[in-house]
């Protein structure tokens, strides 16, 4: 049982025998008890005010204070029913008026006087007012309170139109993940993490730093022409626990993309999976490493011929990229390791990846390439058909695989 579920009952038991005075000085006691916050729980299981718990508050003090030999003073104890009336008992029409403001069903309505305004208890209680029921944002921010209502974000929940093959293709990746798993060949998760200014530019998050001495930033997030910025492409090894980025200072390719593969396989890759005669990839379907990327493809085969292996690639469904592994299981760490540091230098970025861990044992490496990558690069029919690609018989388009050419 929680606190103000405790409250509720206690103060149900002894409402009907407890004055004006014994109920304010209870009330206090109980706030007094439980500390921080105290006071907001018992307002929250018996509608007392605030400013009479307070009050209880002072009382009880000045109680404390008082010489043993001083009985307490007694105070007036007002008869039931008297002192001044709520403000919602005098204004009916007050709690309605409230909640039309802030009824989420209104909130496509163009008429509706805060459709385009921040509903802070100040312009909530402006435009109360406005409408003929005066009240302070005090007061609002209490009948809010009252009504069930809290401030609250925005939450990432609404993906949009599934694509409905979007399960069969969840279900399609994670056979074939286990079945590599069986054989002991590696499967990698692929994308680009979001690109960063470098300089002194904020970072969100906090970091413990002596008190009044924040990290000064700018106070624009413009380019720097000189540091550029910083883009992350990453591999992470499903098995393993490990992965590898690139830190890019150009543009996010094809071509930047699977020569970070190239990378990962070369320094990481080929020593944990030495017999290893195929890999399997799973990547979002847009980006540099799209299903429609011609230039994708292309680059994969080259890596086929010159690694000797049969590329395998699975592509998630569109809007789906956050169930992609590397999404979960390696970025999200790389941002809480470096939160709150402005990414000064590129090398400040490769070495803040290169030191994410976790409790789990995660392991990344990390170095800069500073390759220039051309964009647009053309992928003609000819070499199209060059590509040893073989469509998988399960939705081709998001499957294949692509073999060495002899």
């Amino acid at each position: 049982m929680d606190d103000v579920e405790r409250l509720r009952q206690v103060f149900g038991a002894l409402a009907p025998i407890m004055d004006e005075r014994t109920t304010r000085l209870w009330a206090a006691a109980e706030a007094q008890a439980l500390g921080r916050g105290g006071v907001t729980k018992v307002t929250a299981a018996t509608g007392i005010l605030h400013k009479r718990i307070v009050a209880g508050k002072r009382e009880l003090e000045q109680m404390l204070q008082a010489p043993p030999d001083q009985a307490p003073r007694q105070q007036r104890i007002r008869r039931k029913g008297a002192g001044r009336k709520r403000l919602e008992e005098t204004d009916p029409e007050l709690l309605i008026a409230l909640d039309a403001l802030i009824e989420p069903t209104l909130r496509g309505d163009p008429q509706s006087p805060l459709r385009w305004t921040c509903k802070s208890t100040h312009n909530l209680a402006a435009e109360l007012t406005a409408q003929g029921h005066p009240v302070s944002a005090s007061k609002v921010c209490m009948l809010l309170g009252e009504q069930d209502y809290s401030l609250q974000a925005n939450r990432k929940t609404r993906e949009g139109t599934q694509h409905p093959e979007r399960n069969a293709q969840f279900e399609f990746i994670n056979r074939q993940t286990k079945s590599f798993q069986a054989l002991g060949l590696p499967v990698i998760s692929v994308d680009t993490k979001k690109k960063e200014l470098l300089g002194d530019f904020k970072n969100g998050g906090r970091e413990w730093l002596p008190k009044g001495e924040p990290t000064p930033v700018r106070v624009h997030d413009f380019l720097d022409a000189d540091l550029g910025k910083a883009v992350p492409y990453g591999v992470y090894d499903v098995f393993r626990n490990e992965g590898w980025v690139s830190v890019g200072v150009d543009h996010d390719t094809a071509e930047f993309a699977v020569e970070t593969i190239r990378r990962w396989w070369t320094r990481m890759g080929k020593r944990a999976y030495p017999q290893a005669s195929e890999v399997m990839i799973t990547a979002d379907g847009g980006g540099s490493n799209g299903a429609r990327v011609r230039l994708w493809k292309a680059e994969l085969q080259r890596f086929a011929d010159s690694s000797g292996l049969t590329v395998h690639v699975m592509h998630y469904p569109p809007g789906t990229s956050k169930w992609n592994k590397i999404e979960h299981r390696m970025f999200s760490h790389i941002t809480q390791n470096w939160r709150g540091r402005p990414l000064e230098t590129l090398e400040t970025v490769v070495n803040l990846i290169g030191s994410t861990t976790t409790k789990q044992g995660l392991r990344i490496r990390a170095a800069a390439d500073l390759t220039r990558y051309d964009k647009g690069i053309d992928v003609g029919e000819d070499e199209m058909d060059a590509i040893t690609l073989k469509p998988h018989r399960t939705r081709g388009y998001w499957n294949y695989k692509i073999a060495p050419r002899l």
